[in-house]
């Protein structure tokens, strides 16, 4: 840019330009020590400065202000170079290791000397496994960006970028179905920003146009803050796989009862009824569910690499873990249950255990206990839930007191149903005896048990590949 001032002192004009040393050194004539400028300003820009020539040119006595800018801005004498240091941040080394970490790779496109940008970016460990400077990036072709962004593995600065060159690399990146974070402040940043997937817009310093035009605001202006962001959202999606595994995982012993009593064309008495299904669905199980959406980050959750695009929130694994692991444990203890009281009483199957038969209070009894197994089988599955990978220990046990009070109140919830002959008599209960409430309360950790130990196997599964390698 250049100005015109107004020399009070000799009543001539002055012409006063600052720019990049070689759009401004292009425009002093030879023999002004250019060379030696422009050695001096690649030591600095080496030095990490970003790097301003500074030139003046001063008009005869009485003449006009140039009308052309480039007839202003030619026949300029050097003056000096200034070269500006602005450190970066202390968090964003770290921030930029979470990023490689995370499987994220970050990109510089940036209008400054490509040597400073470099010396930048290794500074903040921006360059894994390598790095590549471009420098003419605005004269890059489309099987040039194809080349560096997808076919290539280095982290890339593109030097004198100018806002279209932002527009290009989320276009060539979204072409190959990466997903994109952009960040930008300015207006002419706009067009990326929206461009790309998550367009990310510097809340402080950026202008109206690039907030507007952005996905998310940092109101920091903190490169870390887009790091956590990543985390935040890795964990609740994790919380939503978590809620519905604890969802779906009381489904096989809550359809299991029916299926024995359906196959064994009545020989087995149904052993739950309607209104103990809907106390499960409705009282005990919505609490822990939604405190499964509160769980802090599991450990590693950032050194996992980004999921497939195509990955749906419900997979194949989370099935095979709700319906056939904790489902089946939790169904087959349940079943137990209510057999044990059953054969305890000398029923067997195809005796009657309507009302006035001599088993009617055995029944009862029995179905009673299944509706206890089941709350019970819960607790264990809330904490089983709690953790994809991790041991429960990783994390904690009581770290999330939200899930605890919800698992308070399931054993309180259910012993006004078993004990309270008001709800006794709704709920189709009976009082449990010691025995019985000893068994069920032991199906918490057998149904914790099982998938710590089956978690701890996959763990080591991993392990093994990874020790080898």
């Amino acid at each position: 840019m250049s100005v015109v001032q107004d020399d009070e002192a000799t009543g001539r004009l002055r012409i006063l330009a600052k720019g990049a040393p070689e759009a401004v050194l292009a425009r002093v004539p030879p023999g002004q020590a250019t060379n030696a400028a422009r050695s001096a300003a690649e030591e600095l820009a080496r030095g990490g400065m970003r790097v301003l020539a500074v030139a003046a040119r001063d008009l005869p006595p009485g003449a006009e202000p140039p009308s052309h800018r480039q007839d202003a801005e030619s026949g300029l004498t050097l003056l000096g170079l200034v070269g500006l240091y602005d450190p970066p941040r202390p968090e964003v080394a770290e921030a930029v290791r979470r990023c490689h970490e995370a499987g994220a790779r970050v990109h510089i496109v940036t209008g400054d000397n490509g040597a400073t940008a470099a010396v930048v970016a290794r500074e903040v460990g921006i360059g894994v496994p390598g790095l590549q400077v471009v420098a003419a990036s605005e004269s890059l072709g489309d099987d040039e960006l194809d080349r560096l962004l997808v076919e290539g593995d280095a982290e890339i600065v593109f030097a004198r970028s100018s806002p279209e060159t932002k527009l290009k690399v989320a276009d060539t990146l979204r072409a190959h179905g990466r997903i994109v974070a952009m960040t930008g402040d300015g207006v002419n940043d706009a067009p990326a920003l929206h461009r790309a997937h998550i367009g990310v817009a510097m809340g402080r310093s950026g202008t109206d146009v690039a907030r507007e035009a952005a996905t998310m605001v940092l109101t920091d202006d903190d490169f870390a803050t887009i790091v956590t962001a990543v985390e935040s959202g890795r964990r609740v999606y994790d919380n939503v796989r978590k809620f519905i595994v604890y969802i779906f995982a009381h489904a096989t012993p809550e359809i299991v009862p029916f299926l024995a009593f359906a196959l064994s064309a009545g020989a087995v008495p149904l052993p739950l009824t309607v209104l103990q299904i809907l106390a499960v669905d409705l009282g005990t199980e919505t609490l822990p569910a939604l405190a499964l959406g509160r769980e802090r980050s599991e450990p590693g959750i950032m050194q996992r690499p980004p999921r497939p695009r195509h990955q749906g929130v419900i997979s194949h694994d989370m099935l095979v873990r709700s319906w056939g692991y904790l489902g089946l444990v939790s169904a087959a203890l349940v079943m137990a249950g209510f057999f044990s009281v059953l054969w305890r009483a000398g029923w067997q199957p195809g005796d009657p255990t309507g009302p006035g038969s001599p088993l009617h209070h055995a029944y009862v009894t029995a179905t009673t206990a299944t509706f206890a197994g089941i709350v019970t089988c819960q607790v264990g599955t809330a904490f089983a839930a709690r953790t994809d990978h991790a041991a429960l220990r990783d994390i904690g046990a009581f770290s999330n007191p939200l899930l605890l009070a919800g698992i308070a109140f399931e054993p309180a919830f259910t012993a006004a149903l078993v004990y309270a002959p008001p709800l006794q008599r709704l709920f189709g209960t009976a009082a449990l005896p010691l025995d019985v409430v000893l068994l069920i309360t032991s199906f918490p950790l057998l149904v914790w048990g099982t998938d710590e130990l089956r978690r701890a196997r996959r763990r080591r599964q991993r392990a093994a590949p990874a020790a080898g390698s």
